[in-house]
């Protein structure tokens, strides 16, 4: 019985001992290297570039007060559509004190002036219906007397218009008023009521009570590096996408470009813009972030492959070709242009060729197999 478990351990021990052998033999040994093969192709080659940049309206009007005041009444929200000339705001005005003393003095100085005329015409009236004054003398006396009655009639009509912001003789052209400049959407009102708000003038641009924009006319607003703006021209197509509209895309048409670079982080950069062309059914909102995708070259019904079965060696460009036995030659080509993933070929291969491509790297689930 002893004997026969010596015999099962030395069994046991010459297995492990084979098995570690078989395993190490295996292991020491070198894996064969495979490599993908990829066929030389016709096809069109683009070479494009994208550009950032977001969608705005081309023409975005800042709506201002014509005086100081404060906002009494706003009869407009942000989203709703606005006729040129419509009311946005009410204000209640708050005039400047020595325009007000001005306007007050102007007017007791023309109360007392009309009076005086007023008299002087009396007077003169009298004489001329006794005919004891000529004409002439009483055109004069009745033409200072009219000219009181319109300095009286202007004097309250600028206090009015001080004091109160509108006159009685005009309150269709009320500068309480704030109305829209254009017919458009309005995009903000930045103001509520009871906020003062200034006119603009030398010193400062005034408040904003209102923007607003057309819509229906939109621009995409990007930049593009100094490397890529020589290949553009006014008038390419662009085709434009909209980060927050996944389903979206429209055509636009290149129409500026910025003759001066600006610098952004180290590098020049110029500023394009492009027509959108609208009527997609789209809610396109100002300010989206997008893309423009502009094709800078073209290659048409090119012979081409795959980049990643390109060698460079110094100046010259290699690939490995399939021979009729089944190895791989190396073969010096002449290439064109790129589009980052295939290259045109001008020279040395043929359409059809098998190529050696990428290294195939076997996971452990293939070695497993």
């Amino acid at each position: 019985m002893k004997r026969v478990i010596k015999y099962i351990i030395f069994a046991l021990i010459a297995v492990i001992f084979i098995g570690t052998f078989v395993f190490l033999f295996k292991n020491s040994r070198p894996d064969k290297i495979e490599y993908q093969e990829l066929e030389a192709a016709v096809k069109d080659i683009h070479r494009t570039t994208v550009v950032t940049g977001k969608v705005e309206p081309r023409n975005e009007v800042n709506v201002k007060p014509q005086i100081n005041g404060i906002i009494a009444e706003l009869y407009k929200e942000a989203g709703q559509q606005v006729k040129e000339g419509e009311v946005i705001a009410k204000l209640r005005v708050i005039p400047d004190m020595n325009s007000l003393s001005s306007a007050q003095s102007r007017v007791r100085l023309a109360d007392i002036n009309l009076k005086q005329a007023k008299t002087n015409y009396e007077r003169e009236k009298a004489l001329y219906d006794k005919k004891l004054v000529s004409d002439e003398e009483y055109d004069k006396v009745l033409q200072a007397y009219n000219q009181a009655i319109e300095e009286k009639a202007a004097a309250q009509e600028s206090l009015e218009v001080i004091r109160d912001g509108v006159s009685s003789r005009n309150t269709t052209g009320s500068s309480t008023l704030v109305r829209s400049t254009i017919t458009g959407l309005i995009l903000d009102i930045p103001v509520k009521v009871g906020n003062s708000v200034i006119q603009a003038n030398t010193m400062n641009d005034g408040t904003t009570v209102a923007t607003v924009a057309n819509m229906s006319d939109l621009i995409f607003d990007g930049n593009i590096d100094e490397t890529e703006v020589g290949s553009l021209v006014e008038g390419m197509p662009m085709r434009i996408s909209i980060g927050a509209l996944p389903d979206y895309s429209s055509e636009a048409a290149l129409e500026y470009i910025s003759p001066k670079a600006t610098e952004n982080n180290g590098a020049n950069q110029f500023e394009i813009k492009a027509a959108l062309k609208t009527g997609s059914g789209h809610m396109i909102r100002s300010g989206y972030s997008a893309n423009a995708e502009i094709v800078l070259e073209t290659a048409s019904q090119v012979l081409s492959i795959p980049e990643s079965t390109l060698e460079f060696d110094g100046d010259d460009t290699y690939v490995w070709r399939k021979g009729a036995a089944g190895t791989f030659e190396r073969v010096q080509v002449t290439t064109g242009l790129s589009d980052g993933v295939d290259i045109e070929i001008k020279s040395g291969l043929q359409v059809g060729d098998v190529l050696r491509g990428p290294r195939i790297i076997k996971t452990d689930e293939d070695e497993n197999k």
